[in-house]
């Protein structure tokens, strides 16, 4: 994973000699100082998203009918389901990687079209954990291969979630007038759009010559929209992937509905509170389409959202984890290989970035 060109943050230290302690760094850059966190802090921090997953898990199945809920499990084509989470993450991948080159492209090297396809799929494998620690590992991996800081790569990777933001600014936009909704709040997210491209055109000084944001202002306006235009595909693959499951169990959203609590649901799923969004979508779910689900009774009803949820959520981890395992394992090594020996000198500018600008 790591280059033999990179001299950054993540370079390997060489480790003390004659037995002696490591020199306690001193911080620079104004940074705060290192402090270690307690080990058994550390380890419970660690644990919370499982604890929590467990404890939101177990309310869902705790409020449900059994008897409803194996019905509702036995409605559904197995074969079909499965081959549909297969065919999603397929798509998903594809759409993904499109989008999110353009902007390595553009920001940081030339990476190719199927280098970052296998590396996006073998990222679904921490992803498991979080979406965000998946990200990480992307942004870490090309910062090693191609020999560019690590602050220049995470900056690219922001322009990589504006793309994402602004997709969902301009759904809801859409969705909240057009179910009755305040024209108001649509103002106020296309608003925040606004104040956001505005504040890339001004450029101010101090932001853009910080090495983390610089990528974003050189990305500008422009190519903030080429990035958001990209996007659309991938956020549709997605809002597709997240509605349709529903009506294998007879939960049948319309789609005026689905633009508006189909979104959220997406947003919630990738917030870092539980691995793979497991009892975080379960639980906002029944909240949120409760009135949409086939059943006589709300057991029922529940039952039919639960089993849509967590046989998805399933089936998704499933398909994750084998595709990531076997990029992470099979292709991941030589597209790493192919890179470290194609890296630029560490001297070098990378690729989109002035010349002369502090690395």
């Amino acid at each position: 994973m790591r280059s033999s060109t990179h001299t950054g943050t993540f370079a390997a230290a060489a480790p003390p000699r004659d037995g002696a302690l490591p020199e306690r760094r001193e911080p620079r850059d104004g940074a705060l100082p290192e402090r270690r966190e307690p080990r058994l802090w550390a380890r419970a921090r660690r644990a919370l998203p499982f604890a929590l997953a467990i404890g939101l898990v177990a309310f869902v199945l705790g409020r449900l009918d059994f008897g409803a809920f194996r019905a509702a499990l036995a409605r559904v084509d197995a074969p079909l389901f499965g081959a549909s989470a297969a065919l999603f993450i397929l798509a998903l991948l594809a759409a993904d990687t499109f989008a999110t080159v353009l902007v390595y492209r553009r920001l940081i090297a030339p990476v190719a079209f199927r280098d970052f396809f296998v590396l996006r799929g073998a990222s679904y494998l921490p992803s498991l954990l979080n979406h965000h620690v998946g990200q990480a590992f992307i942004t870490v991996f090309l910062a090693r291969a191609h020999g560019v800081p690590l602050a220049r790569v995470a900056g690219a990777t922001l322009v990589v979630y504006a793309s994402w933001l602004g997709c969902l600014l301009l759904l809801g936009a859409i969705a909240v007038p057009a179910n009755g909704g305040p024209l108001a709040v649509s103002a106020l997210l296309l608003g925040a759009g606004v104040l956001y491209l505005a504040l890339l055109a001004l450029r101010p000084a101090r932001l853009a010559r910080t090495r983390l944001l610089a990528p974003l202002f050189e990305a500008g306006v422009r190519g903030h929209l080429v990035a958001l235009a990209a996007r659309v595909p991938h956020v549709v693959v997605l809002f597709v992937g997240t509605w349709l499951p529903f009506w294998f169990f007879g939960v049948r959203i319309p789609l005026g509905a689905a633009l508006t609590y189909i979104p959220i649901l997406m947003v919630a799923v990738t917030l870092p509170l539980t691995p793979q969004g497991f009892g975080t979508r379960d639980v906002l779910a029944a909240a949120l389409f409760e009135g949409f689900a086939a059943g006589v009774t709300r057991e029922e009803r529940l039952a039919a959202i639960a089993a849509a949820t967590t046989t998805w959520a399933v089936a998704l981890t499933l398909v994750e984890a084998a595709l990531g395992l076997a990029l992470l394992r099979g292709a991941l090594p030589h597209v790493e290989a192919k890179d470290t020996a194609g890296a630029a000198p560490s001297d070098a500018a990378p690729s989109g970035a002035p010349r002369g600008e502090p690395r």
